[in-house]
């Protein structure tokens, strides 16, 4: 009796090979799945957690109440009245100086030609004192010296009328820097403060302010 071997075929040997590797992949699946956390459940409760936290990120600020938005309205409107005020207040200080800027430019464009015409009263002024005391001596004088005075006073209150030019009178006055130069001194025992005794020549002003100082001549108390 004669016993045969059985040698596997080339079919049987790939159907082997091709049943060893899914077989490995199932272990392999089987024990990741044994690893995780709880398996499907693990993966539950993420989801849960991830949904908490965006219904958590997402609610709704809690809305004010009507008093709480009437409070809040009424310190904007504060505000914003506020800064009108000051911008209403800059552009006013802002008309007012450029108006005022204006008006002195006008004032005070002819400067240049009224102060020449000053030299031209200083003229007067001296003809004047030198007819009065003609006229004085000598009668034939008497209607010179009116006539030169006239002129003189016509065209001084043209000036102040038309220009805002006026002369000043400084005599008996206290002395000031501002409005009088000091071109003779004198001590006094009477005197209590520098007082100008005389008007040497006429000081001007225009529209208030000076553009010439006077001349004149300053009484002074002795020092002790």
């Amino acid at each position: 009796m004669s016993k045969h071997s059985h040698n596997p075929g080339p079919e049987e040997g790939v159907k082997k090979e091709e049943a060893a590797p899914q077989a490995e992949a199932g272990a392999s699946g089987a024990a990741n799945g044994a690893d995780a956390p709880g398996g499907e459940t693990g993966q539950a409760a993420a989801q849960d957690q991830g949904a908490v936290s965006g219904n958590a990120q997402a609610a709704p600020e809690k809305p004010l109440t009507p008093e709480e938005r009437i409070a809040a309205l009424e310190i904007q409107l504060a505000e914003a009245n506020d800064q009108y005020l000051r911008k209403a207040a800059d552009f006013e200080n802002f008309r007012k100086r450029m108006a005022r800027e204006k008006q002195e430019a006008i004032d005070f464009a002819n400067q240049s030609l009224l102060m020449d015409l000053i030299q031209t009263m200083d003229d007067f002024d001296r003809a004047i004192k030198v007819a009065e005391g003609m006229a004085q001596s000598t009668p034939e004088f008497a209607s010179f010296y009116e006539g030169v005075s006239m002129i003189e006073k016509r065209l001084s209150t043209q000036l102040d009328n038309k220009w805002g030019l006026k002369r000043f009178d400084s005599e008996g006055q206290p002395f000031d820097p501002n409005r009088h130069e000091a071109i003779m001194m004198e001590k006094s025992a009477e005197a209590k403060e520098a007082t100008v005794a005389q008007d040497l020549i006429k000081g001007y002003t225009l529209k208030d302010r000076v553009i010439r100082a006077a001349k004149v001549k300053v009484i002074m108390p002795e020092s002790n």
